[in-house]
């Protein structure tokens, strides 16, 4: 089970990187690649594949993985949603060759930014 959770974390950086990393590329000339879109799915999905085993992980061993924290894991969880949304817009825009506001593509860059430091900062 554990090797299972460490998948999904490692997945869940990577769609972290995803949405964060093209958000950085595009800096001067804001926009939404439809690879954040699917970051934002990534991490999503990964992560609510993550808070269903976290209750299953504790019951195994409570010393590694201490008491969830749920009220962190539900405002990490609103945001994401906000940032695919966010995205799924973006990405569509971009696909019917409209331009993509800058708060927009700011919107999405820098909520998932949040989002890391809420998972990395908030014990």
């Amino acid at each position: 089970m554990t090797i299972l959770f460490s998948i999904l974390v490692f997945l869940h950086v990577v769609g972290a990187a995803m949405i964060v990393g093209y958000w950085i590329a595009t800096m001067r000339q804001p926009t939404v690649h439809p690879r954040q879109r699917d970051g934002a799915f990534l991490q999503l999905l990964t992560g609510i594949a993550m808070m269903g085993l976290l209750p299953l992980l504790h019951g195994q061993d409570p010393t590694n993985f201490g008491d969830p924290n749920y009220a962190k894991l539900g405002i990490k969880f609103v945001i994401g949603v906000v940032v695919a949304v966010l995205a799924v817009i973006g990405a569509r825009k971009v696909k019917n060759g409209q331009p993509v506001s800058t708060g927009l593509a700011h919107g999405v860059g820098g909520l998932a930014l949040i989002n890391i430091a809420i998972a990395t900062l908030w014990n």
